[in-house]
């Protein structure tokens, strides 16, 4: 069961990056993220009422509050990053911050790193080093992709940390997620706002029409997400949380592969060693213990 929900969350994760990042080719990229978080706020908030979440709360939400004012910012350069530089770079590199940030956490309250651990963060360097492109002849991926690729993998990682922090059961997980979406949305929603005061459209070009058509594709990336959190809390609940952790940190190969069957994309070979050291370098961050 534990192998089963995890690769589920792996597939989820990969198709929810991938059509995030197509989304935000076509669509503003924190429309993308408000519209896509408000349905899944829209979706979660029926579980809870369904499970009955709410009688969970209490002030370990605070962390999801905290959690919700992050997640927009790591999603929108997420996205951006997506939307700059090709999916098979970034993908992994944003895999980094979800096993760096708990290691991080853990090194803060007394744990100190094994020896796959450390290996892994080698690994994961040169991986960070490499996936950007070295000038050995070509293009190389822009400065700023790398930057917003790392700033969002931070983000994430941050996340997950909150979210732990937030729940101790399945229930609770459902609440604090929900409280999480609904500050994404009420964050997420004043930055948007902000934008188009300035000028910029929150609309793409085509007006509402173009953007009732993305719904069931911005539906499934905010759904998909939510999914994945719950196929990697039952996997984690259900065995090993070792193995959850290194089969759910591989969604970045299911959006490699995405991108390169759908958008066939063409990565230079240096690019391509980096893109799997960063993958292998979170695979073994993971696998500690």
């Amino acid at each position: 069961m534990t192998t089963a929900f995890a690769l589920a969350t792996s597939l989820l994760w990969g198709l929810a990056d991938f059509g995030g990042g197509l989304l935000t080719r076509r669509l503003h990229a924190l429309t993308v993220v408000v519209v896509s978080q408000t349905l899944a706020a829209v979706a979660l908030g029926a579980v809870v009422l369904a499970t009955g979440g709410w009688r969970e709360a209490g002030p370990q939400l605070w962390f999801a509050v905290a959690a919700g004012v992050v997640g927009p910012a790591a999603m929108l350069c997420f996205y951006r990053a997506l939307a700059l530089g090709p999916m098979g770079v970034v993908s992994p590199l944003g895999s980094l911050g979800t096993v760096l940030v708990p290691l991080g956490v853990g090194f803060v309250a007394g744990e100190r790193p094994g020896l796959l651990q450390a290996v892994g963060m080698v690994v994961a360097v040169i991986g960070v080093l490499l996936a950007g492109g070295p000038r050995f002849g070509g293009a190389s991926v822009e400065s700023r992709t790398i930057v917003l690729t790392i700033v969002s993998a931070l983000g994430f990682g941050a996340v997950m940390a909150l979210i732990a922090a937030a729940s101790t059961t399945v229930t609770g997980l459902f609440l604090a997620l929900f409280v999480q979406r609904v500050c994404n949305v009420a964050v997420g929603g004043a930055a948007l706002y902000a934008t188009v005061r300035r000028g910029t459209p929150a609309l793409p070009e085509g007006g509402m029409p173009v953007l009732r058509a993305a719904l069931p594709a911005l539906a499934f990336v905010g759904i998909a997400d939510v999914a994945a959190n719950g196929t990697y809390s039952v996997a984690a609940h259900n065995g090993p949380v070792t193995l959850a952790a290194v089969l759910a940190s591989l969604y970045p190969v299911v959006t490699t592969l995405a991108a390169l069957g759908v958008l066939k994309e063409r990565m230079r070979a240096v690019q391509t060693a980096g893109a799997c050291c960063a993958l292998l370098g979170s695979v073994l961050l993971a696998a500690h213990g």
